[in-house]
Order: C-alpha cells, then sequence, then structure tokens
C-alpha cells in the first residue's frame, strides 16, 4: 500500500520507488488436533496391504455355565465361530501441480507448502470418517439431536463431571475394562467443565490444575484419558453437541496406503503431486462406545 502525499505534491508520482517484497513466510491455517490413532486399536494394520484386503477377526466364543449333580450326564456344548470382518473399503486423495516457469520463478516453495497442506487434509478426513463411523456405531445412545439433555449450570442442568460418570457406569455395566478408556468431547463441552469448579477442587479429577489453567486434562478424570477434537459432524439442531466415550479395543482402524508421489505432466512443463490414503474401520464392541448428545445453551 503507497504512502499517502499531501495535496498537490508531484515528486516521484508514479509511486515506483516504494518495492513490493513478499515475505518468504507464508502463513499457514491453523490444523485441527487428530484423535484417532488414540482411541482405536490399530493391532490389525499389519495384516492388510491393498485396497479391498479383507481381516477376519474371530470373536471369543461365549461358554455357558450349568449346574451339576453327582452323577449326572454332562452335555457338551458346541463352540461358535462367529467373526468379524475389517474390511480396507475407504478412500481419500488429492492432487495439484505447479508449473516449472511458476517453481522457478516463486519465492515460495509451493510444492513443498501444498504436500503438506494436502497430507494434514488426508488426516483430517480420515479423523471425521472413522469418528463418524464410530457415532453410528455406538452400541448405547443417550437422548437424541434435538433433545438431549442440559448440560451447564443450575438445579436443572447436568454437571459435565456428573455426565463423565455416567457414562463410566455405564461401562462398568458392560464389564468394559477401565484401562484403556477414552472419553472425546467438543470445546463446548470442557468450556462447561472448566468452569464447573464445585468437582474439579476434589480428588475425582486427580491432579486438575491443567483444567483450571483451561487445558484438557494431561491425566485422568474418572478413569478417562480426555480428547477435544471438532471433527464431529455438526448437529441439526443449534446448541447440541455430541460426546463419545469407549474402550480403546471397540473400534479397529487400518491404513494400507498412505503416501504422496511426484510425476510430470503429460500436457504441459508442469509437476503433478498426488497423495493417496486407503484405511478400513470397524466397530468390534458396539457395547464399548456410549454417545450423548448435550444442549449446551
Amino acid at each position: 500500500m503507497a504512502i499517502s502525499k499531501s495535496a498537490g505534491y508531484g515528486n516521484l508520482p508514479s509511486g515506483n520507488w516504494l518495492p513490493v517484497i513478499y515475505s518468504q513466510k507464508v502463513q499457514k491455517f491453523f490444523r485441527t488436533a487428530s484423535v484417532v490413532e488414540a482411541i482405536t486399536n490399530t493391532d490389525y494394520a499389519g495384516e492388510i496391504e491393498n485396497f479391498g484386503d479383507t481381516v477376519n477377526i474371530i470373536k471369543e466364543p461365549t461358554i455357558t455355565v450349568q449346574a451339576y449333580t453327582r452323577g449326572a450326564t454332562i452335555n457338551t456344548q458346541d463352540i461358535a465361530d462367529d467373526q468379524l470382518q475389517l474390511i480396507v473399503d475407504q478412500a481419500n486423495s488429492f492432487a495439484f501441480k505447479v508449473d516449472d516457469i511458476e517453481e522457478r520463478q516463486s519465492h515460495v516453495n509451493w510444492e513443498s507448502l501444498a504436500t503438506s497442506s494436502g497430507a494434514y487434509a488426508l488426516k483430517n478426513a480420515y479423523d471425521k470418517n472413522v469418528i463418524a463411523a464410530m457415532v453410528a456405531g455406538a452400541g448405547s445412545t443417550v437422548g437424541t439431536d434435538g433433545s438431549g439433555q442440559d448440560v451447564g449450570f443450575g438445579s436443572s442442568e447436568i454437571d459435565p463431571v456428573n455426565l463423565m460418570a455416567n457414562h463410566a457406569k455405564r461401562l462398568h455395566a458392560n464389564d468394559v475394562p477401565e484401562e484403556n478408556r477414552w472419553f472425546v468431547a467438543s470445546p463446548e463441552f470442557y468450556e462447561q467443565l472448566h468452569q464447573t469448579s464445585s468437582k474439579l477442587m476434589d480428588d475425582t479429577t486427580g491432579n486438575a490444575a491443567p483444567l483450571r489453567n483451561g487445558k484438557v486434562h494431561s491425566g485422568k478424570i474418572l478413569n478417562f484419558e480426555v480428547y477435544m477434537t471438532n471433527n464431529f459432524a455438526a448437529s441439526n439442531t443449534s446448541n447440541y453437541y455430541k460426546v463419545l466415550s469407549g474402550h480403546m479395543s471397540s473400534t479397529a482402524t487400518a491404513s494400507a496406503i498412505a503416501k504422496t508421489e511426484v510425476m510430470r505432466d503429460p500436457d504441459s512443463f508442469a509437476d503433478i503431486v498426488r497423495g493417496l490414503h486407503v484405511f478400513g474401520r470397524k466397530v468390534l464392541r458396539d457395547n464399548a462406545l456410549i454417545l450423548e448428545h448435550i444442549l449446551i445453551d
């Protein structure tokens, strides 16, 4: 932007004495935190290689216990060989090109910059996809979009820590192990949690200092590892949000291909950069996933 001049001043009237300088430091957009790798089971990732690959996961059979008296005939039980399938049937990609002249004359390495942005976009799309599958596959749902419980302050509202305690109780009822439990919510929920000082001052949260400083807890709350994400699909009704809790074994994820490559454009003097992510996801234990719709004013 040229510096303004006084009326009638005619020296260097075209303003060409003022150079235009482009910074080599690029302003990058904020990146949404990825949580899927922390809350899902990736044990089966090494057993797949290509799009369409299937991993058959045998379920532990359920054995029935029967009363026994001396001399009674024992009836044997047939063992079931039920299985679940993890299929690599999801894929996302990106592609762009940079002309040789643009690459040579530009002050910015557009190829490197855009590749970094594309890799993040693939990971963010993966996060949204898996979270949506977990929401759809949750075995227990509290409330619905537009009729969830009110979380906040007041006698008719629910304390956020009590809401988490209810999720813990539901997982207890399903015999879900306490180790490797997690809780994922949107920033709106954690705003309420940070402000609810009545519960954060006692021992229910362990080391509560990070919460009072406005951070997601670095330890555990009610044996939950707590995570925050913006990758829940938007609710249909304003002020309604989702929270999801569960166990790491509830959902399996596996990436078959995650790569970028550079190739020459056959129709111009340019490099084409392409990225591909092929993956699968499967809810294995729906009784280890609790979904709740909540209203936050």
